[in-house]
């Protein structure tokens, strides 16, 4: 399975090939040992840099992965961003080793820290102006993280900054105005090098954001996250009510409820999986048309691979007029194929949910304030979905609407673990908020904007 020229390590695991002429899809290749769940991590990654797939191929022999993706940038992508890139990338193959396939290290889980710094406000906070290198270099923050916390303003893009270089790895971020106009930030994060413990790393991670923030910067701290912040691993507690709107199955028709239809997302139901066994003697197909959307490629796999689906061949088709075609053939992780009915069906079932419905928006009350709350299922290996932060934050910002505060945190719902993110809106904005129209106008807004469209 491995391609000519592969044998030489890990250098050659990841290539990227740049675009001839602006516009065009550069090439990105992957070859390494296969392992469930890799064409996951790989789209993961590819979502977490802002970038479009246009076209794809993977293949594997059940030991050796070959993928081939051609990617669209948003804007010129820098050579700065194409290492950065191929190092996240190479950061998810596994090693080309024979070692690999006889020991398998079981993932060790690293200590918790609480970065905590004080700044001074100004509108925009949440979300301020940013170029074209800083939207390339900076939509990643770290290898294993949530990615809750983008840099978001310049001081955010300065933050996210550091903690990247410093490989350090954000778990999820607390964000409250005070009073007095100043902006509390609380970063959960681990650390890549697990030399957090010492102190010459702690004042080296303090030293560094100091510099950088310089004047804007009231106080910063960093301490081991101990037993009084367990509260932070969940969110504020949601109604049963709202829960259930929030976490329900399928959408509604109802245009009257805080999670109103636009015609964008009437049209994601017109999606057909069908499972065949006729075309190959060891595997299922599956076969999907349904409308395309930022991160489609990512929602499939991550399906796939928490239901512990092995791929042994996948092709996506471009966008045409909206709609993408895939074709995957796939084992079950006893190397069969799904011949059981029952097994076909909760399949296509579960693909059409995460495809349907892949983020929850919606606008409620939370007391005498108006709060946006997104939530997206989490991966069973802990990680949530990228950009989440940025894109909701970016959409108020072009209503011209101003969070309050921001909390991201875990909830369990429906069976499965969610990312729940919850934006106190500002009163004082030109939308009346409590507006049946002005609050549907904002969800499809930053809905939208989730969703690529």
């Amino acid at each position: 399975m491995r391609v000519p020229g592969g044998a030489g390590g890990d250098d050659d695991v990841v290539q990227i090939k740049e675009a001839s002429k602006s516009g065009e899809p550069f090439v990105i290749t992957v070859n390494c040992p296969d392992k469930t769940g890799l064409a996951c991590d790989v789209f993961r990654i590819i979502l977490d840099f802002g970038l479009s797939i246009a076209k794809g191929d993977i293949s594997t022999d059940g030991i050796w992965c070959y993928i081939v993706l051609w990617v669209i940038p948003h804007s010129t992508l820098l050579a700065t961003s194409c290492s950065f890139l191929k190092d996240r990338l190479q950061s998810v193959c596994p090693p080309c080793s024979a070692s690999f396939y006889l020991v398998q290290q079981p993932p060790r889980s690293s200590p918790e820290y609480l970065l905590k710094f004080c700044c001074l406000d100004r509108k925009g906070l949440l979300h301020g102006s940013r170029n074209s290198l800083f939207e390339l270099i900076f939509h990643v923050v770290c290898v294993s993280c949530n990615c809750v916390a983008y840099a978001i303003v310049d001081t955010f893009l300065d933050v996210t900054k550091v903690l990247s270089e410093l490989e350090l790895s954000i778990q999820k971020v607390k964000v409250t105005t005070t009073p007095d106009g100043r902006v509390l930030d609380l970063f959960f994060i681990t650390d890549n090098m697990e030399l957090l413990h010492t102190r010459k790393r702690q004042d080296e991670t303090c030293g560094r954001l100091n510099n950088v923030l310089q004047d804007s910067c009231v106080s910063c701290e960093l301490q081991l996250a101990g037993p009084e912040y367990e509260c932070n691993q969940g969110i504020t507690s949601l109604s049963p009510v709202l829960a259930e709107e929030l976490f329900q199955c399928e959408l509604s028709d109802n245009e009257r409820r805080s999670q109103a239809l636009s015609p964008d997302m009437t049209k994601l139901k017109r999606t057909n999986v069908i499972i065949d066994n006729s075309l190959s003697p060891a595997h299922t197909l599956i076969q999907i048309h349904c409308a395309d959307h930022k991160g489609l490629l990512y929602d499939i796999m991550r399906t796939l691979k928490d239901m512990n689906i092995k791929i042994s061949y996948g092709r996506f088709s471009p966008n045409t007029k909206g709609y993408r075609d895939l074709d995957i053939f796939i084992q079950q992780k006893d190397g069969k194929k799904i011949l059981d009915s029952g097994k076909q069906s909760a399949l296509c079932s579960r693909l059409k949910q995460e495809m349907l419905h892949p983020l929850r928006v919606m606008i409620a009350n939370r007391g005498p304030d108006t709060e946006l709350l997104v939530a997206n299922p989490v991966e069973l290996s802990g990680k949530g979905r990228p950009r989440v932060f940025y894109d909701v934050t970016y959409a108020l910002k072009t209503l011209g609407i101003c969070v309050f505060s921001a909390e991201v945190g875990r909830y369990s719902a429906s069976a499965r673990e969610w990312e729940v993110y919850r934006f106190l809106l500002d009163e004082n904005c030109e939308f009346h908020l409590t507006s049946v129209a002005a609050r549907n106008q904002i969800v499809d807004r930053v809905r939208r904007t989730l969703m690529g469209w």
